[in-house]
Order: structure tokens, then sequence, then C-alpha cells
């Protein structure tokens, strides 16, 4: 259902109480709306209500049979942007005439559509809603149009144990979907995802460009699902992330910011010199950015959290090293070196990181390794910051005993610590917080090492994989030709803790044929055939 009309959501409330189905409601917000104006919710939506910040906000409700997404911004922008075939509308007759366009667009045949007051309606008819009554209208297309299928069998594959393999387990089985995990290891995350702490904060820019849209998106989706998994069974804590200006220069592009975007404070909050400092409790010669929901969690604990959530629809399997995949039939078959088939399925995901590559059909995918050595410090649980901070490196509170700093960037593939890396990171630390650690000759090499799985433009990859040997012309990201059953959930880079949870809603809706959870600019962004389209584009230019 689709409404443009939700005020503080007396529809909505109604709709919930009468659905017995799994229920997809799409609501635009005209203005902001608070938790405490919501007509008659439960505590669970109230809780996990947004702030009025532009973008899709998806609200899982209900242990995930009530999908609610929140579309703020202009209509016809937000209209243009939605992917979803809809069943019902509930319109404001005030803009009806200028998005009936649009809304046709949207509607799958014999939808229905209640205007919610009498208004002319030429225009919605010649978008091909025939009405019955001043009020009620059924959708009428002139040309056939295709209904949104979902994939037949609903099992599949998923390599790897990390994050990404985790939470789309998790999603997948929310769903009622059959998972088979394979993991090459004897436990979760043992590679990217194997740090102590995880930092989980947005990203912002002053044009609010397509990174930071993807980034508050995923940022805000993340905090509610980390929320929801009950933090009890994972280390983690949204003590707040303080981002610190570099110097003046960078201070004074940061507060044009905040101008400019007037941003909720509970979202982010731009804090001068003395404000950062008192809660440093030390000086700063600069302000920063207060994400005040944004955190730490462990990254190891919250993929055991996500696949216990999965209960019997997940079988896992670990020290599984998949070397191979053959196509029979309609399925695909894992093999390991000696030609066992592992596991059979139609549907494969791919969620291994840097070892995706490794296979021939994914061999064209511009992805690598980066090398990411972080270092532990010895540190008494009570003591400051007991948030995270972070500039050119993050620094986080203490996490069993130890304070995480880093994470180098290297252009190499050594896994042992390295002394080296070590100074990188704490000279880092000492340039954000002076006073902190005066004297760091005595501190021993600890910590690890781990290697990112990193994309050109640093975002990940999310859908179906591209044939990347195919030689075709191609405009766009559908004309790209695919691999029937093969996905991706690659590419998290640094930042799996806040890409995991959206990437895997995105992913599960693409699979059931449902409305996706974000802009369909966003998605674009996100296709692992970007790079194949443009290639293409230029072979052929």
């Amino acid at each position: 259902m689709l409404d443009t009309c939700f005020g503080t959501g007396e529809a909505f409330l109604r709709q919930c109480q009468s659905s017995t189905r799994p229920l997809h409601y799409l609501a635009f917000l005209a203005r902001p709306v608070t938790a405490d104006e919501l007509a008659g919710q439960s505590p669970a939506l109230r809780s996990a209500w947004p702030d009025h910040v532009a973008g899709f906000h998806r609200l899982l409700l209900d242990e995930g049979r009530i999908s609610l997404t929140l579309m703020i911004g202009d209509l016809a922008n937000c209209l243009s942007q939605c992917v979803a075939q809809v069943d019902a509308f509930l319109v404001d007759p005030l803009a009806a005439g200028t998005v009936a366009r649009r809304l046709a667009r949207l509607a799958a045949p014999q939808a229905s559509l209640h205007l919610s007051a009498a208004s002319p309606v030429a225009a919605l008819e010649q978008a091909g809603f025939l009405f019955s009554s001043p009020l009620q209208a059924c959708y009428q297309p002139r040309r056939p149009v295709g209904k949104a299928v979902a994939t037949g069998r609903r099992h599949a594959i998923v390599l790897g144990a990390g994050l990404a393999g985790a939470a789309i387990c998790e999603r997948l089985a929310a769903r009622g979907w059959r998972l088979t995990l394979l993991e090459r290891h004897a436990d979760v995350a043992q590679e990217a995802s194997g740090n102590l702490a995880g930092i989980v904060m947005p990203v912002l820019s002053q044009d609010d460009n397509l990174a930071s849209r993807l980034s508050r998106a995923a940022y805000l989706f993340a905090v509610r699902r980390w929320s929801a998994l009950a933090q009890p069974l994972f280390d983690g804590e949204r003590c707040g992330v303080l981002q610190l200006a570099r110097d003046a220069e960078h201070a004074a592009a940061q507060q044009r910011i905040a101008l400019r975007w007037q941003y909720p404070a509970r979202y982010a909050r731009w804090l001068d010199s003395a404000e950062a400092g008192a809660l440093l409790n030390c000086e700063t010669p600069q302000g920063g950015w207060l994400f005040a929901q944004g955190g730490w969690a462990h990254p190891a604990g919250v993929c055991r959290a996500l696949l216990a959530a999965c209960g019997e629809q997940l079988t896992v399997r670990y020290q599984q090293a998949v070397t191979r995949l053959q196509r029979v039939g309609d399925d695909w078959q894992l093999l390991d070196a000696d030609g066992v088939v592992l596991a059979q399925a139609p549907t494969v995901i791919f969620a291994n990181g840097n070892g995706a590559t490794g296979f021939a059909q994914l061999a064209g995918l511009p992805l690598q390794a980066v090398r990411g050595q972080v270092t532990h410090v010895s540190a008494p649980a009570s003591s400051a910051p007991a948030l995270v901070v972070c500039r050119e490196g993050y620094l986080t509170p203490p996490v069993q005993g130890v304070r995480c700093a880093g994470a180098t960037y290297d252009q190499d593939d050594a896994l042992a610590l390295r002394w080296s890396s070590q100074h990188d990171n704490l000279q880092r630390v000492q340039a954000m917080l002076p006073g902190l650690w005066p004297d760091t000759s005595g501190f021993a090499l600890a910590g690890r090492v781990g290697f990112r799985c990193v994309a050109p433009d640093r975002l990940p990859l999310v859908g179906a994989l591209p044939v990347t040997t195919a030689s075709s012309r191609a405009e766009r990201l559908r004309d790209v030709p695919r691999w029937p059953g093969l996905h991706g959930l690659l590419g998290y880079a640094s930042r799996g803790l806040i890409w995991a949870p959206l990437a895997a809603e995105l992913l599960a809706a693409q699979l059931e044929g449902e409305p996706l959870p974000l802009e369909s600019d966003l998605a674009d962004a996100l296709d692992p055939a970007r790079f194949r389209l443009k290639a293409l584009r230029q072979s052929s230019g």
C-alpha cells in the first residue's frame, strides 16, 4: 500500500489491525511528525520512529511482518525514486493531479485508489485510474504490465559467515527461505569482520551527495536493526561518535554543512571546540560532529546474534572450502578442490569478500584487498574518553580491556603485525588527542591485521552479478547480462556494520519482488553491474 497523506498514521494503524498477511506500507511524510504525535501506535513503532531526515526509512515491525517505508522529501521525486508494484493507494487530493502519472507507473493491474477527499480526477483518469465513485478508483493499464515475480524455490547458499553473510541469512530466514551457509574457517567473522570493535557512524557532505545519502540510509537502518537484535546478545554500545575536524579550514567547511542542512541533533550535531573539549574532558583546537546514536559493536558477536535469529531455517557448515561452482539444470553446485559437491541450490549469494574473485564467474569484478592493521592498547574500563573519537583515524572506548586504534590502509599483503603500522595508528591518535598518551614507547605490539574488500568507488556491490565476459551493448543497468541465480554482497570496505543490514534488506527485497528499501538511484549506485556497464559504454563509444 502507498499512502501520500500519512499524517499521524491513522490509516496505517487501521491497516495493521486488519491485515493478517505480511504488509508493505509505503508512506510519504509531508511534514515532520514526532513519535509522540503518532496515533495510537505501538511502543515498537515509537521507538523506531526516525528523525525527519531526507530519504527513505524502512522500519520493520511485528517481527518483520509489517514493513513501513517512510519517504521524506519532495513527493514527486519520492514517487519517481520508488521501486514497487502497489496494490492500493491512499492519496491526498491536493497533490493527486500533479503526480498521477507517477502513481500509475507504480500501480499493479487492478490496483485500488482511494482519495481522502473529493477533488477533480481528470489527471488520474488520463493516467488510467477508472473511478466508480468520487473517492474510489481502480487502475486499468492501457498496456500489459508485468507483475513483480519472486524467485521460485526459496533456497539459497550463502558463502561467508562475516557480517554480510550473517545479515542476509537473517533477512531471508525472516521471509521463510531455507539457507545453507558455507564458511571456510572454523568460526564466524574470521576475516574482514574479525576486528574487536567496528564503528557505527554516517558520512556527511556539503552537497549531500550520493555517498552521503547512502551512508545516511545505511547508518539509520543499522541503528534500528542492531537495537532490535537485543544488544545483550553481543558486545556494543551506543556511546556516541565524535568526529573532530582536521583543522580550521575543515572545521569551517563542516560548519557550513551544519548551517545548510540543519540536521536533527539526534542524527548529527556540530559541536564547537569548547563543547567538544567538554565532552572529551580535554582541550581540542577544533570542533566536531557528534553522532549521538552511533557507537561501536563487536562484529563477531553481531554475526552470532544474526545467525541465532535464523532458527531452523539455517544450516551452517564450517571449514567448507569451496573452489568452484557449476551450473546443473536450474541449480548451482558448489564444489571443493577434489570435485566433491558441497551444496546445491538455485540461488548463491557471495558474501565472502576478497574470496569472491577467485571464482571464474566473478573474476572480472574490480575488487581489491586492502590491508588494515588495528592497534590494541590496554585501558581501564572506566577511563575517558567514553565515546568513539575519530579524525584521520579512530579510537574506541575500552572494549574487553583494550582501546582499538586504527586503522591503516596499507598497499601490501603482510599478515603479521608490524611496528610501522602501529606507529602510524598511535601517531594519528596523538595528533587527535594530544594529552591522552604522552609516551607510547612502552606499548607492546598488539592488535589485528585484516584485509578489507574495496571497490573503486568505495561503495558495496549489492545484487545480481554481471557476466563480465559477455560482449554486448548496454545503455542501462538492466541491459547488462547477469548470471542466473548468482548475487553478491561485497565491497563493504571499513563499514561492514552499517552496510550489512541495509544491503541484506535490499537484496532480500530484490529476490522477493518486494518494494525496495531505498531510492532507485541509490540502489543503482550499489548494483554490481555498474562497472561492467561503464566498460561496455566505453568499448562501444
